[in-house]
């Protein structure tokens, strides 16, 4: 069995819906430029707040991919 690294990034995506729309949308855009993601993992979920009233939702998202070097 050879042997792997991977790399960890941290992205927060935002939706206005929903803490799941947070997420996807932070692994989406992580998946357009990098390549063989392996695992996402919700490290924080919190909201942006307006009036006392939910605008945004927000997730922290940790990113791991097969890291190589170019």
């Amino acid at each position: 069995m050879s042997e792997s690294v991977y790399k960890v990034i941290e992205l927060v995506g935002t939706s206005s819906e929903s803490w799941e729309k947070a997420a996807a949308a932070a692994v989406e855009r992580a998946a357009q430029t990098l390549r063989d993601l392996r695992i996402a993992e919700v490290v924080e979920l919190d909201m942006h707040l307006e009036d006392g009233k939910i605008v945004t939702y927000r997730a922290k998202v940790k990113v791991s991919f097969k890291y190589e070097e170019g």
